[in-house]
């Protein structure tokens, strides 16, 4: 089902895909947005932030794109599966499933609470399966493609940042995309994982001057921040079927961190 309007976009790398993609509100899951719609595919997206998702889809429509977002706590299993539900309702079937939204709690682990440790998990490792387990049935019944965001923390520790809840969860999520491509397969489901290092987003705004110099600097190689385009190109191709023969996969794109030092 098309929701854009009268203005039509050329067909591109996704033409005719119908997409979900978490965490849209902003940052990395704005931009795929954008991305994946520019390239012919329909997306619906969601964000926790109240009208966020919703503001940019709108944005997205006035240039003619197909795409809407809703308001959608992901951590809540029944409003993920409705969503979900209604979306796929609305496109038709289901395509791609970008897992991208997420929201840690950082802190040294001598300082990390039961209630940080448990809202980590909950906000990047349960919403996965939140979102993917009522998506599944949809993707084994045509083929698809699932587009998991672990991080470059999920493959190496650094003493020096306060993530062991982070650490842990995208740690599962890697391990998941890996088990899930092996279930899916039979299906013709793909399922990829992308690792960011440090991407200069709304999201990592917060993050002190000091500790993003250091990161960028000392274990970036290329020796700069990532920006979400440079995520969001190497999920536009897991997206297409140029990546037919691609599953089970983790990508870096961490400017060289987990390669080494320059």
């Amino acid at each position: 089902m098309r929701i854009k309007g009268s203005s039509e976009q050329a067909p591109g790398r996704l033409a005719g895909k119908r997409v979900l993609i978490t965490g849209t509100g902003g940052g990395q899951g704005a931009a795929a947005q954008e991305l994946f719609c520019a390239h012919g595919a329909t997306v619906l997206g969601c964000d926790a932030r109240a009208g966020s998702a919703e503001a940019h889809a709108e944005a997205l429509r006035a240039r003619g794109l197909d795409a809407a977002g809703a308001t959608v706590d992901l951590s809540d299993p029944d409003a993920a599966r409705a969503w979900v539900e209604e979306g796929v309702a609305r496109l038709g079937g289901l395509d791609v499933l970008y897992n991208n939204a997420g929201a840690p709690r950082l802190a040294p682990f001598g300082e990390m609470t039961l209630a940080d440790w448990r809202a980590t998990i909950a906000n990047e490792l349960d919403i996965v399966f939140h979102v993917t387990a009522p998506a599944w049935r949809h993707l084994c019944d045509g083929g698809g493609s699932v587009i998991n965001v672990g991080s470059v923390v999920a493959d190496t520790g650094v003493g020096r940042l306060g993530h062991a809840a982070h650490c842990a969860a995208k740690g599962g999520v890697v391990a998941l995309t890996r088990q899930l491509a092996a279930e899916g397969a039979p299906h013709r489901v793909r399922v990829n994982c992308v690792s960011p290092g440090f991407i200069a987003t709304p999201g990592t705004a917060a993050v002190p001057a000091e500790i993003r110099d250091w990161v960028v600097g000392s274990l970036h190689m290329l020796h700069r921040a990532g920006t979400p385009a440079d995520v969001v190109a190497l999920a536009l191709y897991l997206a297409s079927d140029e990546s037919g023969f691609v599953t089970g996969v983790n990508v870096p794109v961490d400017g060289g961190w987990t390669a080494g030092s320059a």
